[in-house]
C-alpha cells in the first residue's frame, strides 16, 4: 500500500471518529434544547421525539416566574468575570515571575504550589474558608464568592510553563532597546501570550460560572444565589416533574459558556496546540 493512501485512510478514519464522539458530545444539549421547547405532553410522549415539534416558549417564561433567574445570571456574571480576571492577573504575574526570575526560596516556593494542585480545595478548605468569611462578615456578599478564588496555582503553573517557552533573546533585546521586566512583560510577553491567556479564561470562567457548592452555602438570600443554584430550585419547585421547564433553566445556564467558547475558539485552540513559539 502507497504512503499516499495509507495516509488518505488514517485521515478519513480519524475524521469520521471525531464526527462519532461530536454527535455524542452533542447530544445531551440538543436533547436539552429540544426538550426545552416542547410542551410536556410531547417531551413525555412515546415513541420519544428527537426533533422539536415548534417552539413552545411557555417553558423559559415559566423559569423565570419560578426563580429569580435574571438577578441570579447576573450574580453568576459578575462571579464569573470578577474571578476570571482576577486569577489572569495573578497567574499571569506570579507565572512571569517563576519563568523569569531566580529569587530565594523561589524553586521550594513553587514545588510547595505545585503540591497544592492535588488537594481537593472543595472539601477540604470549604469548613475553614467559611468561618472566615463569616468572621469578616462576606456573608451575602460578593467579596465572599470571588476573593477566595481569585488566585489558583494551576494558573501559575500553566503560565509559568508557556512564559519559559519564550525565546530568551526577545527579552535581551528588550533590555538592550532600554526596556525594564514590566515593560518586556506588558509589550512582549502579553501580546505573545494571548492563545494561552484566551484558553485559561474560557476554563477559569467556565469553572467560577458552573460553582454550586459554595454559593449555595454562602449566600443564604435568593437575590444572592447564582444560575445553578437556580436549576436546583426550579428541580425543588412544583413544577419537578415538568422537564421542559427544568431544560430551559439548563440551557438559559449553558448558553453564556457556549458563547465564550465560540467567541474565542481559534485562541483555545492555538492554545491546545501551540505551547510557545517555534522557531
Amino acid at each position: 500500500m502507497r504512503k499516499s493512501t495509507r495516509k488518505t485512510i488514517k485521515v478519513v478514519t480519524t475524521e469520521i471518529f471525531l464526527i462519532i464522539a461530536s454527535i455524542f458530545m452533542f447530544a445531551p444539549i440538543f436533547l436539552a434544547i429540544v426538550m426545552s421547547i416542547q410542551p410536556p405532553e410531547f417531551v413525555f410522549s412515546y415513541p420519544p421525539k428527537f426533533l422539536p415539534q415548534g417552539f413552545f416558549t411557555k417553558n423559559y417564561l415559566d423559569a423565570f416566574k419560578i426563580v429569580p433567574f435574571a438577578r441570579m445570571m447576573l450574580n453568576s456574571a459578575i462571579i464569573a468575570v470578577l474571578i476570571t480576571f482576577g486569577k489572569l492577573i495573578s497567574g499571569t504575574l506570579s507565572g512571569y515571575a517563576y519563568a523569569n526570575f531566580q529569587f530565594r526560596g523561589s524553586r521550594i516556593s513553587f514545588y510547595i504550589l505545585f503540591a497544592t494542585l492535588f488537594i481537593p480545595s472543595e472539601i477540604v478548605l470549604i469548613v475553614p474558608l467559611f468561618k472566615i468569611v463569616s468572621k469578616f462578615g462576606w456573608t451575602n456578599t460578593y467579596m465572599a464568592m470571588t476573593i477566595p478564588f481569585m488566585a489558583s496555582a494551576t494558573n501559575t503553573f500553566l503560565m509559568q510553563q508557556h512564559f519559559k517557552t519564550i525565546p530568551r533573546e526577545f527579552e535581551d533585546a528588550a533590555k538592550i532597546d532600554g526596556a525594564g521586566s514590566m515593560q518586556y512583560f506588558f509589550r512582549i510577553v502579553l501580546p505573545l501570550s494571548r492563545p494561552i491567556i484566551a484558553g485559561a479564561a474560557i476554563i477559569n470562567f467556565t469553572y467560577a460560572w458552573n460553582m454550586y457548592l459554595w454559593p449555595l452555602i454562602v449566600a443564604m438570600e435568593d437575590k444572592m444565589k447564582t444560575v445553578q443554584v437556580a436549576i436546583n430550585m426550579i428541580i425543588n419547585a412544583e413544577s419537578s416533574n415538568n422537564w421542559g421547564i427544568i431544560m430551559a433553566g439548563t440551557v438559559i445556564a449553558l448558553a453564556p459558556t457556549l458563547l465564550l467558547f465560540f467567541t474565542l475558539q481559534d485562541l483555545f485552540v492555538k492554545s491546545l496546540v501551540s505551547t510557545g513559539i517555534k522557531g
